[in-house]
């Protein structure tokens, strides 16, 4: 019998491998490098997949041409170094979602590097999700801890990720192009695997070395909507202009290349072909999806209890994937109440499966791509036909652990958390629904 019957659960975490393995930095990395400088080159760069980038980078470029530098990750992030590679770039860990102080001491050595370049010399900068927190240089008048404080903030605010990047790119000293006008002179290439709805290079990682459209007004408007106070020095820097970032047509970008390595799309294509192979059919509903993980989640069940109850708009068996960057709005608690625990692939899945309401034959996967689903242990977790069923028999209800945002808590009571530890890589969020 095929995998997807004798074990759903299996058949969906082999697509979600099948996702991961097509957005590794070494299988896409050598079609985007050029020949080395007559100078020298210089490596910088933030994000989860930062050390595998890095490691790649080391294999495939030459052994006789200098190659030095740092990249920042995040803690736990760096691979196993492959047997034989010589170490030339430094990898430093910081903190992620919240930045710290290594974060911020890596920010200020980065720019340091990139002092004195010329015309001869090549920058390349490595870009994956996770970069806005890793990356932090706060903006005059501002502390790292003012931005500990805004970063909390508006990661429980439900802010979408471009909403909360036009904040970041106008309180950094680095974000938002200001790291491409850092390397002067020199020839700039960046070298991105994105994480955010359609592949915008200046979102990623708030777009260091990319031109930024959005403006002070905008980033001010943002904190404005959530409330969120920053000190009165620098709100009138934001009012009068004076952090404005660099714009598309500015100078600083004119000799910059750029390449996408690895895209969402692309993994949900490869994990589709992996489907079909197995004899199912596929359906990829978008790589783009955005709003509230509870509410896509409750979205994405309708459209699979149609499909079981009466096989529209497509016929069982059936895989429907998706992929995106859903956001979570922390609800307040009473005093005294436990707080939860979990991500916005676990949010998801909560959603999911109250809406599902024990649909028979519906089994699913919501997993983040880097492997961590917020800043917990598990990348996501499953949704089965008898979830809801086994959760009462722990005298559990979904809706109690939704009201609190204890996702963690609910799928791990009924062992039905995905873990598989940092990936090395971020296309974001995966989901799998399969339809028997």
């Amino acid at each position: 019998m095929p995998l997807t019957t004798t074990d759903p659960r299996a058949f969906l975490a082999h697509l979600y491998q099948a996702a991961v393995l097509r957005a590794l930095p070494l299988a896409n990395l050598a079609g985007s490098l050029p020949s080395p400088p007559k100078g020298r080159t210089v490596v910088v760069g933030a994000g989860k997949a930062g050390a595998s980038m890095v490691h790649a980078l080391e294999a495939l470029w030459p052994e006789d041409a200098p190659l030095s530098g740092l990249v920042v990750t995040r803690y736990g992030h760096v691979p196993p170094r492959p047997e034989g590679l010589r170490a030339r770039v430094e990898i430093v860990e910081a903190a992620h979602p919240v930045p710290d102080a290594a974060g911020h001491a890596a920010a200020g050595r980065m720019l340091q590097t990139l002092r004195g370049l010329c015309a001869d010399d090549l920058v390349i900068c490595l870009i994956s999700g996770g970069g806005s927190s890793l990356l932090t240089l706060p903006a005059e008048g501002l502390t790292l801890a003012d931005k500990q404080r805004i970063n909390r903030q508006l990661l429980a605010s439900g802010a979408d990720i471009s909403e909360m990047n036009c904040v970041r790119k106008h309180l950094s000293r680095i974000k938002g192009g200001r790291l491409a006008a850092a390397c002067g002179a020199a020839k700039l290439l960046t070298l991105a695997i994105s994480d955010v709805p359609g592949d915008d290079l200046s979102v990623i990682a708030s777009g260091p070395t990319v031109a930024d459209a959005s403006t002070c007004a905008q980033a001010l408007a943002v904190l404005d909507r959530y409330r969120i106070e920053v000190p009165l020095a620098v709100r009138a820097s934001l009012e009068r202009g004076d952090l404005e970032t660099p714009k598309p047509g500015d100078s600083v970008f004119a000799a910059h290349v750029h390449h996408l390595i690895a895209t969402p799309r692309q993994s949900l294509e490869a994990a589709a072909q992996v489907a079909r192979e197995a004899g199912v059919s596929v359906h990829i509903l978008s790589d783009e999806m955005e709003g509230e993980s509870r509410e896509v989640g409750k979205v994405h069940a309708a459209l699979a209890r149609s499909i079981a109850l009466r096989g529209e708009p497509f016929a069982r068996p059936c895989v429907v994937l998706s992929g995106g960057e859903t956001t979570v709005t922390v609800r307040e608690r009473a005093p005294g109440s436990p707080g939860g625990r979990g991500g916005r692939a676990g949010e998801f899945c909560m959603g999911l499966g109250l809406a599902l309401k024990g649909q028979a034959g519906v089994w699913a996967l919501a997993a983040d791509t880097d492997g961590i689903d917020g800043v917990e242990d598990n990348a996501g977790a499953f949704v089965t036909p008898d979830t809801l069923q086994r959760a009462a028999a722990q005298g559990m209800r979904i809706a109690d652990c939704m009201d609190r945002n204890d996702s963690y808590g609910f799928f791990d009571a009924i062992g039905d958390l995905f873990i598989t530890g940092p990936t090395n890589t971020n296309v974001n969020d995966f989901r799998a629904i399969l339809i028997l």
